[in-house]
């Protein structure tokens, strides 16, 4: 396996809790793999299909990351492709071709596929060793980021009974992996479970009070580091961009509703170090490695700790120190309230009304935030107890089953 991973993707050993999770996909065993963001979820996955006889079936909810997975892998001498709404009726009858004469390894497809009919009898025309199932915490309704197209995936694991299934996500508290597992049928999976502890991160709670020039103080703390600031609206990532600029900071904006070349462009900038600051709604950060973001600043309160915890997760991921500020502001509370006010679902309103009182919860703190987090996704002291009934949980902690005291003293933790 060594010489698939440094042949393949240039890496002379595993991280942590990588090699163990491969084996087990491997044994022809189903996996629940809980990693925090930039644990290496991907490689779990993409490593095993160079090693299966047949083709490997991704479900990816994110067509910007499917494409960028996919350029990658190919870029690595790996035959991948993907199938969703931005090709020609043409060019999904050449990939499906591919697919089943065995020319492809890895073929990532959107949920809403599952839906139709004509694309479960083509799938049932393939060779299929494994199925990947990334972003899971999108099938519970308890997730902050809910997606009914998930709930296809049950027809997966009913077309494919005797194929392996691995599930991934990054957030998901234990009430959504209990609900993941019920879902999918992974009740026999073992799960694996890796510390949501960071302590390379430091998390800050900063009053919005002269927001602007607190910010400009930080990014001068900054200086020639990669930084992304989160806000509210794609209307505040223009705003604020524009007046970095004006301040002699190298920054641009990044939302779903810029045209897919403006969002390319600054995205590879960024990646290449030839701009500092994106300045971005969510829609930025989803499968983007750059390990050396030094800051990320939530302009404007997130809706949800999940959110609040994946977006952190990018800043320090070569595990140097960096830092995580959120300006917090009564205002911004009243605005998520007016926009959760509108939803009509009784379900969804009440469910997004107590994420957001978490966050409130979170920023109002005298405590360590840090440990409010571990809290949180269900890392207690000592561990939290397995989940599911048939299967068996592996700690991919590198520490011992107490929480690592590295940073948790002190009200930001």
């Amino acid at each position: 396996m060594l010489t698939l991973l440094k042949t393949h993707f240039g890496f002379d050993q595993f991280r942590p809790g990588q090699e163990a999770i491969i084996q087990n996909v491997l044994d022809n065993k189903d996996a629940f793999v809980i990693m925090p963001t930039g644990g290496g979820k991907s490689l779990c996955y993409q490593l095993p299909a160079l090693k299966l006889a047949g083709l490997t079936l991704v479900v990816s909810p994110l067509i910007a990351l499917m494409k960028d997975q996919v350029d990658a892998l190919k870029a690595n001498g790996i035959a991948a492709e993907f199938i969703n709404s931005t090709l020609s009726y043409n060019e999904i009858e050449r990939m499906q071709a591919d697919a089943r004469t065995g020319r492809i390894k890895l073929l990532y497809i959107a949920p809403e596929r599952l839906a139709s009919p004509a694309f479960q009898n083509f799938l049932k025309t393939l060779a299929v060793s494994l199925i990947a199932i990334d972003e899971a915490h999108c099938i519970s309704e308890w997730g902050h980021d809910f997606r009914p197209d998930y709930r296809n995936l049950i027809m997966l694991r009913q077309n494919f009974p005797q194929v392996p299934t691995i599930a991934l996500t990054a957030t998901a508290t234990e009430k959504v992996r209990e609900d993941i597992i019920t879902q999918l049928n992974l009740q026999k999976a073992k799960i694996f479970l890796a510390s949501f502890n960071r302590p390379n991160l430091t998390y800050v709670v900063r009053p919005k009070r002269n927001a602007f020039d607190g910010l400009l103080s930080i990014l001068e703390k900054h200086k020639n580091s990669s930084v992304i600031i989160y806000c509210f609206s794609r209307k505040n990532t223009e705003n604020l961009s524009a007046d970095l600029r004006a301040e002699g900071f190298s920054a641009l904006p990044y939302h779903a509703g810029l045209d897919n070349l403006a969002r390319k462009q600054t995205q590879e900038k960024f990646i290449r170090d030839e701009l500092r600051i994106i300045v971005a709604t969510i829609a930025f950060g989803m499968g983007i490695d750059k390990p050396d973001v030094r800051l990320i600043v939530h302009y404007d309160l997130p809706k949800t700790i999940e959110g609040y915890y994946q977006e952190t997760g990018r800043a320090g991921r070569d595990n140097l120190p960096s830092e995580c500020v959120l300006f917090y502001s009564f205002g911004d509370t009243k605005k998520h309230y007016f926009f959760i006010d509108q939803i009509t679902d009784n379900v969804e309103r009440e469910s997004a009304d107590r994420k957001l009182k978490q966050v409130v919860e979170f920023c109002e703190l005298d405590s360590c935030r840090r440990e409010f987090l571990l809290s949180y996704f269900g890392e207690h002291n000592p561990p939290a107890p397995p989940l599911g009934k048939g299967g068996d949980t592996e700690d991919l902690s590198d520490s011992s089953p107490s929480l690592p005291r590295r940073g948790l003293g002190g009200g930001n933790g």
